[in-house]
Order: C-alpha cells, then sequence, then structure tokens
C-alpha cells in the first residue's frame, strides 16, 4: 500500500466502494477516504486485508500527501467518481 492508492473496501460497512489511501499506519493498517461520505480529516482505519487494490495511483495527490500539502475533499472525490459510479 501507498500513498494516493486506489482501493476497494471488501468488508465492513463501507464495503463496496472505491477510497483512497490518505495516511499509513504501521505495516496492516491504512487511513482511507473518498472526499464525499468519508472526509480525509475523518479519515477510516482500515485493515489491508480487508481492502482490494486495483494497482491504480491518484499521481497528483499522492505527491500533496507526501509533501504535506493540504489535499481538499472536492479534488479527492472528483478523482475517485469515475471509479465508484463505473461500480453502480
Amino acid at each position: 500500500m501507498e500513498l494516493g492508492q486506489i482501493v476497494f473496501s471488501k468488508a465492513g460497512r463501507d464495503s463496496g466502494k472505491y477510497y483512497a489511501v490518505v495516511e499509513l499506519v504501521g505495516e496492516d493498517r491504512v487511513k482511507i477516504a473518498d472526499g464525499n461520505t468519508r472526509r480525509i480529516k475523518k479519515a477510516k482505519l482500515k485493515n489491508i486485508k480487508h481492502l482490494q487494490s486495483n494497482g491504480d495511483v491518484l499521481a497528483k495527490i499522492a505527491e500533496k500527501l507526501k509533501n504535506g500539502t493540504q489535499v481538499f475533499d472536492a479534488e479527492l472525490y472528483s478523482a475517485l467518481r469515475f471509479y465508484n459510479e463505473n461500480q453502480e
């Protein structure tokens, strides 16, 4: 797992949706957000075994997260909108 990586939630109340990794917490946990129902300020702590990576990385958002620049919920939501709309 890496910052800005797009993941699919396989378990929990948030299952069935795409999220982006916004923080790495240890080897087996990450914080995820989608910019809409799960904001960046209140990112969900999730075990990586409950997530499935599709291999895509949001490059601009990953760069901002690595540099400590503020990432707005709107830009995260618009970046993930394509994935979540095609899921439904």
